[in-house]
Order: C-alpha cells, then structure tokens, then sequence
C-alpha cells in the first residue's frame, strides 16, 4: 500500500539550482560565476551564433553564388487534363478554379499547361497559356482567354 509519507521523486528528476550572487560563503558570490569582468560578464551580452572571436565569420569567407530576382512571377499552375475532369462546361474562370480546388490562391497569377486531353468545349480565363495548352482547347471547339497581364 503507497502511503503519503513514502513517496519520493523519480531519481534525477530533481535538481537544486545554484543561487548565484549570493554572498562569499556560497562559493558563487563576488563574479557570480561569470569570471573577472570583460563583455560576457556584463549584462544582456548575447553572442552572436556566427561570432568566431575576431575571426573572419564562415559567412563572409565562402563565395557568394546565385541571384535573387525580385520581380519573379510566381504562377499557380493548371494542367487541361483537370480541365477535362471538370463538370461544368462553358466558362471557367479563377473563382471558379479556387471554388474547385485547383489553385489555392485568387490573388496569384495562373498559367494553364498543356498536360492532359480535353475534350469539352469550354472557355476558360487565365492570365496565361501555353501554346499546347491553347492549341488543345481550340481544338476541342474552346477558347483560351487572356485576362490581365501577369
């Protein structure tokens, strides 16, 4: 039977935690365990991860290499093969692409890709195609048109 008086904490679950600043007769007075002054004795002096002491940092040693364009057009892209397995024909347009799943956001630019058949006949607005894509859609009897420039 486990009485209240008995209970004891796991092994090394515990652990006392040294009180520092505490007067000499505690062993960690006077410096406080930080060593006799100097720029980590002082207060709120973090170090940076990449700080090598003086050193020229890894950073600014290794070449630099690539380039970042800042104008990029990030397009979420459709395929006319999910075109195809759509069940509404006539027009399709991005509301109707988000409202399906097919891209996740209406405020991105969306270029259709020619991966796939198609059959139906359907309008679809993007802001832009391939020429496969517009190519297949037109031959199904559609039409591929252009909104905005992206």
């Amino acid at each position: 039977m486990l009485k209240l008086n008995e209970i004891k904490p796991v092994p090394g679950c515990r652990k006392n935690s040294k009180r520092v600043g505490r007067g000499q007769g505690s062993g960690t007075g006077t410096t406080a365990g930080k060593g006799n002054n100097g720029y980590k004795a002082r207060k709120g002096a973090p170090t940076k991860s990449y700080f090598e002491g003086g050193q020229t940092p890894l950073t600014r040693r290794l070449p630099k290499r690539g380039f970042y364009n800042p104008f990029k057009k990030e397009f979420q892209i459709v395929n006319v093969g999910n075109l195809e397995k759509l069940d509404n024909e006539g027009e399709i347009n991005i509301e109707t692409l988000h409202d399906l799943g097919l891209i996740h956001e209406i405020d991105r630019p969306v270029k259709v890709l020619g991966d796939g058949e198609i059959t139906k006949p359907i309008t679809i607005k993007a802001h832009s195609f391939s020429k496969t894509a517009r190519e297949k859609i037109e031959k199904a009897k559609g039409k591929a048109e252009v909104i905005g420039r992206a």
